[in-house]
């Protein structure tokens, strides 16, 4: 690049004024002296799916036709995924990887599957090393790698700075992270509800721009599912300053280019390729400065050398992976009937069936537990491989048996389905047990800055749990199997497991588990009763009838709730109209029936207001209570509509006369629009937010005369059945 504009940069960027172009979201052309950065993420052994490493070498080859300005990132979760992995411990794809030629690489959670000794052993053997600012080593209180990589290309200096998801504890194995007595020695800037994760990112990025970083590009695996909040790249660049892009992870999003604002409301480009080399990540910094980033799929180029290596490491393991060692006469799937829909992690399927029934028979326990998160693949009717066999269990997880109190069992059921219907890797499938997941009851499991379960503080949302056809008894013991990453080391954070008696049971992988049920008990024949679920997990609750609530609308389950419990009705039959403006007499009536519909002693003198209707009732009853009180002496003007900040103080208002506590609050200091908050509201939006009733936005603005929508609302009431309950005074 040429030296002027580079300069130029560095000027910008010590006054702390730096403006960045970007591209519109069109194919960049790659002129000399550009620089490119090609990145993989989610691979998941996928070695030669899609485009393949021999595609991304190739591609690779091709940008260096354009430009000597060419770095290749691979953004975690690489080594583990089939039996290509699992066979080598991640050996085989860290030699391939190094045959390809990465430069930078971060650790995914599934990096650390192997165990934390081979997980060292690889960062070693991967000549690129790791990056990750965020993976703490607790005795020293220091990061186990650097925090960032310098890239130097002519005279300009780009900072690529890894970041690791803090689920890496529980979706990958949490006894792998502790000493021998079970305290923590590594982690990842859980704590202070994503802030410190936030201050690791942005000392990273300080620093990066002090040794004189003209760009930061963060790698995290980190991703945008709901549930990984307050860790997913959007919220890492709302709450950091400094950064350019975010090549992400983990969710296996497909996102070409997102604009998304920073700290202090800059653009930063969010871009992340899917799983499994289906697309090849590009971003180009121009000789102008200008920024894009892209996806580049269907290219059918491969790089022989590449090739060769691939085919000739796969090789070794063809032999014994196509090896037949059982049948089955149906298809065993993790799918819903459509055949695409993945249904493992939130509902019960003919194979999870199947995987918990050979637990429970190899151990000749009562109760049989399996994760959904490791039943990985499908089989066809037909032959089954072992290398079908370690894709279903690619983990090489081992058997254990546990003495487990019925109260225990209870537990885990409610902290797997805490998110049902939505996906959670720790979603069980079992054996021997029968239960039903009321999904209209909001979830009041608690867990810790590391997600691992605490406990349940108010409604279980699992019901009707039954133990061979009896209902199941707190205080007696069971002979409750499963493997070591459930039962001893508190994966997917059900951590109740952990101090039972451990009862003697064979020396078993999960692939031999299976494969000796099948060959086994079943004599070499997977039978036709496994061809669909048994009717072991029944999801109950509302039914969405609104056409305008996407399922993947942060107000779809707060929608789902309030139809349960009738607090907001549809605007019609079928529409919800979760953007339009919540009035008045919404939120009296919203209140008033998650109050139970409580009478009034008295009615006010509103001369606008009908007190035979329920909407009178619950104005009678809000007036009373000082929750909402009216427009004037003699009118209420139900009919007007609530700012975000009188939504708070209703909410705080309904709080306090119904005897919840409302002592615990936070801080609007980080919203740069604070000063705008009346004096009235202060308090209730302090405590709003520091419950996380009311979020602020990712301009770091918390709007609070910005009208609140009837999705917002939802949302809002929601949260606060789902966390605040428990809270409840005498």
């Amino acid at each position: 690049m040429r030296k002027a504009i580079s300069l130029l940069l560095a000027v910008i960027t010590a006054m702390s004024l730096t403006t960045l172009s970007f591209a519109a979201e069109t194919p960049a052309a790659v002129d000399k002296g550009d620089i490119v950065v090609l990145y993989t993420n989610d691979v998941h052994c996928g070695v030669d799916d899609n485009i393949g490493y021999a595609g991304f070498a190739a591609y690779a080859a091709e940008m260096r036709k354009a430009t000597d300005n060419v770095t290749l990132v691979d953004v975690g979760d690489a080594v583990q995924g089939a039996a290509l992995g699992t066979l080598s411990k991640g050996e085989y794809i860290v030699d391939i990887m190094n045959q390809v030629g990465y430069n930078v690489a971060i650790p995914g959670n599934h990096e650390f599957d192997y165990g934390m000794d081979q997980f060292f052993n690889l960062s070693k053997a991967l000549k690129s090393g790791y990056i990750c600012a965020n993976f703490m080593d607790l005795r020293s209180n220091k990061p186990v790698f650097d925090a960032y990589k310098m890239v130097t290309y002519g005279d300009t200096k780009v900072a690529y700075v890894g970041i690791a998801t803090p689920e890496s504890i529980t979706k990958s194995t949490p006894t792998y992270f502790q000493d021998n007595t079970g305290k923590y020695i590594y982690g990842f800037c859980a704590g202070n509800n994503g802030k410190e994760l936030y201050n690791a990112v942005q000392s990273a990025v300080d620093s990066a721009k002090t040794a004189g970083a003209d760009y930061v590009i963060a790698v995290g695996h980190l991703g945008d599912d709901a549930q990984s909040a307050p860790w997913r790249s959007a919220d890492v660049i709302a709450n950091v300053s400094g950064l350019t892009a975010f090549l992400d992870g983990h969710a296996h999003s497909t996102i070409p280019s997102q604009k998304v604002a920073d700290k202090d409301g800059k653009t930063v480009l969010l871009t992340s390729t899917g799983t499994k080399l289906a697309a090849i990540g590009k971003l180009v910094i121009k000789s102008s400065g200008t920024v894009s980033t892209e996806l580049v799929t269907d290219y059918t180029a491969k790089d022989s050398t590449v090739d060769t290596f691939v085919k000739g490491i796969q090789a070794k393991n063809d032999a014994l992976l196509n090896k037949v060692v059982a049948k089955t006469s149906v298809d065993l799937t993790t799918l819903e009937a459509d055949g695409k829909t993945r249904a493992i992690r939130n509902q019960e399927t003919n194979l999870g069936d199947l995987v918990a029934d050979a637990y429970r028979d190899a151990a000749g326990a009562d109760v049989a537990i399996v994760n959904g998160g490791g039943i990985r693949a499908d089989i066809k009717a037909g032959n089954i491989t072992y290398g079908q066999i370690i894709a279903v269990h690619p983990f090489g997880n081992e058997l254990r048996m546990v003495e487990a109190t019925g109260a225990q069992i209870l537990d885990a059921l409610e902290m797997a389905s805490r998110t049902t219907p939505d996906e959670n890797g720790g979603f069980l499938q079992v054996s021997g047990l029968t239960y039903t997941i009321d999904t209209s009851v909001p979830s009041t499991v608690k867990t810790d800055d590391n997600k691992m379960f605490v406990s349940v503080t108010g409604a279980r949302r699992v019901k009707d749990v039954k133990v061979g056809g009896v209902d199941i008894v707190a205080t007696k013991t069971y002979k409750l199997a499963s493997h070591n990453y459930m039962l001893e080391d508190a994966g997917d954070g059900l951590n109740m497991f952990q101090k039972c008696k451990t009862l003697s049971v064979p020396a078993m992988l999960d692939n031999e588990i299976l494969i000796n049920y099948i060959t086994g008990t079943l004599k070499g024949t997977v039978p036709a009763e496994y061809s669909k679920a048994q009717g072991r997990i029944t999801v109950t609750g509302a039914v969405m009838p609104f056409t305008d609530v996407a399922s993947n609308a942060y107000y779809y389950d707060a929608v789902l709730f309030s139809i349960e419990k009738s607090l907001i009705p549809g605007t019609s039959g079928t529409a919800f109209s979760p953007n339009v403006t919540m009035t008045r007499g919404d939120v009296v009536l919203a209140l008033w029936n998650l109050a139970g519909k409580p009478s009034a002693k008295a009615n006010p003198a509103f001369t606008d207001v009908d007190f035979a209707t329920d909407l009178g009732k619950a104005v009678a009853w809000a007036n009373e209570n000082s929750i909402v009180n009216g427009k004037t002496e003699t009118t209420f003007v139900s009919g007007d509509s609530v700012s975000r900040q009188q939504f708070a103080a209703f909410m705080f208002r309904y709080a306090e006369a119904l005897g919840y506590s409302v002592s615990v609050g936070g801080s609007l200091g980080a919203f740069t629009d604070a000063s705008q908050v009346s004096s009235y509201a202060t308090k209730a939006l302090v405590w709003a937010n520091g419950n996380s009733l009311i979020n602020g936005f990712n301009d770091n603005t918390i709007r609070p005369f910005a009208t609140a929508t009837r999705g917002q609302s939802a949302a809002i009431i929601y949260r606060f059945a789902s966390t605040l309950t428990a809270a409840k005074t005498a």
